[in-house]
């Protein structure tokens, strides 16, 4: 389908304008009902060179396909993930699917974590978003202990390794009272030695304000950015997402924030909703659903006779609400076949799938296609990224479908993906891959 030349002209393509960088007038003005336009594209030495309506692009002298209005996407962006936790089900299983038994698995597996052990599960995943079709990823590293050499040392090989395929950001995960230790002092130094963001699981307890008040005063004095993990609970009274946009505020912060989860958001009042609502624009926090892990995790309840209940809600944030306040919002995939949720391959095309269904995005779709592309790449400062235009790299993705009624329907493992212009010939790792770690393991 992509010729194997430098230079060469992809006509009849449907392209979601809302991922247009620097879009004409004539463009923006010949949008269809789900937010696409009809272009001709043309790709030179790699990089998009010219993008106008189809039939008035000038390829008379060089290859042309013609895509017969199929879609083309840019490479997705996965703002929160747990790589380092990755692919351990088969030897770590949550038997009940609470939240409490993933935390006691994934502990449990971590004391026999190796460095051989992380980097081989950590690649597998980056080899699958890849192929998938993402070019940046954000992982979460849990941090504490001996585990803030190993995990992040091999998260530095792996991002030397792979930085001609993958953007790849880390950020630190421990409880937010770790940095009141003197272990906390060390991360610290660690984060900012290999340009880490500081982040940290916020849960409500007597010293949340001590603990929130320190992370951002080590913030400002460090320059780094922040990532929290907040309220991943159906509790009402767990208000922590309130509490670090008003900390934000106070400490007139000016560095990025993301807030992942805040599902507690959509079981509260209305008054305090807003009012958190409001708090979270003015700092400036962009928010990140994680609907498949939040959909296996939250509202997980038992009868007495330890059978399980059906869930009463969804568990995922207010997207809808925080987006139409100002909030900038993206879906990302989080963990992958571990204790915290047993499925996934690391494909944001899955992700966004699963969030049209369970928040309900369609009728309009509007541009949320953006949260799996242009939003999260600001949320994590790569402007160029996520985003189709002319001068950028030619990194796209091509779908068979010609409407996003027929993208989200099929499993699209038949898409094509193109870096730099040519074809990605990468294969899916195979699960057997990893099977000397996962059933052999001490």
């Amino acid at each position: 389908m992509i010729p194997n030349t430098s230079c060469y002209c992809l006509k009849n393509v449907r392209v979601p304008v809302c991922v247009l960088k620097d879009k004409d007038e004539s463009i923006a003005n010949s949008v269809n009902q789900e937010g696409m336009a009809v272009v001709d594209v043309q790709i030179a030495s790699g990089l998009f060179e010219q993008i106008v309506i189809a039939g008035q692009s000038e390829s008379d002298n060089i290859t042309t396909v013609d895509l017969q209005r199929q879609q083309i996407w840019p490479c997705f962006v996965d703002v929160h993930t747990h790589l380092d936790k990755g692919h351990i089900w088969e030897r770590s299983p949550n038997t009940k699917g609470t939240f409490n038994d993933a935390l006691t698995a994934t502990f449990k597996d971590e004391e026999t974590w190796t460095a051989e052990d992380i980097y081989r599960r950590m690649e597998f995943g980056l080899k699958c978003s890849y192929v998938h079709g993402t070019k940046a990823i954000r992982t979460h590293l849990d941090s504490s202990g001996r585990l803030i050499d190993l995990s992040w040392d091999v998260f530095k090989t792996l991002r030397t390794e792979w930085e001609n395929r993958l953007i790849l950001q880390a950020v630190a995960l421990a409880s937010l009272d770790y940095y009141l230790t003197p272990e906390g002092e060390q991360l610290i130094d660690k984060i900012a030695e290999l340009g880490g963001i500081l982040g940290g699981v916020a849960y409500m307890n007597a010293d949340l304000d001590q603990q929130i008040n320190r992370v951002f005063e080590i913030a400002k004095e460090r320059k780094l950015n922040l990532d929290f993990h907040v309220d991943e609970t159906g509790e009402a009274e767990s208000i922590c997402l309130y509490k670090i946009a008003e900390a934000a505020l106070k400490y007139n912060f000016e560095g990025q924030i993301v807030c992942g989860h805040c599902c507690s958001l959509a079981v509260q009042p209305d008054d305090v909703v807003q009012h958190t609502l409001n708090l979270v624009k003015s700092a400036g926090i962009g928010v990140v659903s994680l609907p498949m892990c939040n959909l296996y995790l939250q509202d997980r309840q038992y009868h007495s006779s330890e059978s399980p209940k059906t869930p009463h809600w969804r568990g995922t944030t207010l997207v809808h609400e925080l987006k139409q306040t100002g909030v900038p919002v993206a879906f990302a995939s989080d963990n992958c076949r571990d204790p915290f949720y047993g499925f996934g391959d690391h494909d944001s095309l899955e992700v966004f799938k699963m969030a049209v269904r369970i928040c309900h995005l369609d009728r309009p779709f509007e541009d949320w296609l953006c949260s799996v592309t242009t939003t999260p790449a600001d949320l994590m400062g790569l402007s160029d990224v996520g985003r189709i235009g002319v001068g950028l790299p030619a990194d796209f993705i091509i779908f068979k479908g010609r409407y996003l009624s027929e993208i989200l329907s099929r499993q699209q493992s038949d898409r094509i993906v193109v870096r730099k212009g040519k074809i990605l010939e990468d294969k899916l790792p195979d699960y057997s891959e990893l099977d000397d770690l996962i059933f052999h393991h001490p």
